[in-house]
C-alpha cells in the first residue's frame, strides 16, 4: 500500500505525472492546444528526472519504478489524445502507420497483466529511447507541424521496444523492474534464481 509520507523526492516527480492528468483533460476539453502542449511537456521532462534522481541519490524502489512507469502510460495517453483532438487531420492520413506500431504495444500490455497482474516496469534502454522519441514527436507535432522522417523512426524503434519488451515478459516468471534490455536479462540473477527455483 502506497502512503504519501513514503514518498521520496524521486516518486514526486513520477507522482507529478499522474496528478496532472485532469489538468491536461481539462485543457483538452477547453481546446487549449497551447497550453496543454507546454504542460505536456513539463510531464515529459519530469520522466528525465525522476530517473536521474533516483540513480544520483540511490534511491531506486520497486515502488518508485512501478509509480514511474503508470506516469508513462498515463502521460503517453494524453499525448495521444492531444493529437486526436488537435491534429485529427494528421491521425487520419497515418492510421494504418499508427496502429501497426499502437496494436502491438495493447498486446505487450494484456500479456504483462494476465502474467503480473500488472504493467512492466523493466525500463529497458530501448524503452527509454523510444519514450523520448515519442515524446519530441508528440511535443514537435503539437507545437509546428509533422516531421516524417522522425514519425516514421518512432514507429520503427517503437515496434522493436514492444517486441523486446513481450521477449521480456517470457523469460522473467516473476515481476521484477529496472531490466536494461535482453542481453542484461540473460545474466540477470533474478531470472537464474526463479528458474533454479522452479527446478527445485
Amino acid at each position: 500500500m502506497w502512503t504519501f509520507k513514503n514518498f521520496n523526492i524521486a516518486d514526486w516527480f513520477s507522482f507529478y505525472r499522474v496528478a496532472a492528468i485532469p489538468l491536461l483533460i481539462i485543457l483538452l476539453w477547453y481546446g487549449e492546444q497551447n497550453l496543454f502542449t507546454w504542460f505536456l511537456l513539463i510531464s515529459y521532462s519530469t520522466d528525465a528526472i525522476d530517473g536521474y534522481l533516483a540513480r544520483k541519490l540511490k534511491i531506486t524502489s520497486a515502488r518508485g519504478s512501478q509509480l514511474d512507469s503508470i506516469g508513462d502510460q498515463l502521460t503517453f495517453a494524453m499525448g495521444l489524445m492531444g493529437l486526436i483532438v488537435f491534429e485529427i487531420t494528421f491521425i487520419k492520413e497515418n492510421i494504418l502507420l499508427i496502429l501497426v506500431a499502437f496494436l502491438p504495444y495493447l498486446l505487450q500490455m494484456v500479456i504483462a497483466f494476465v502474467k503480473y497482474g500488472k504493467a512492466t516496469s523493466f525500463h529497458t534502454y530501448l524503452a527509454k529511447a523510444s519514450a523520448v522519441v515519442q515524446g519530441v514527436f508528440i511535443l514537435w507535432l503539437l507545437f509546428f507541424g509533422p516531421v516524417y522522417w522522425l514519425f516514421y523512426f518512432m514507429i520503427v524503434l517503437g515496434l522493436l521496444e514492444t517486441l523486446e519488451e513481450i521477449t521480456l515478459i517470457f523469460m522473467y516468471d516473476t515481476w521484477v523492474a529496472d531490466v536494461k534490455g535482453y542481453c542484461f536479462a540473460l545474466k540477470d540473477i533474478r531470472r537464474d534464481n526463479v528458474e533454479n527455483t522452479v527446478k527445485e
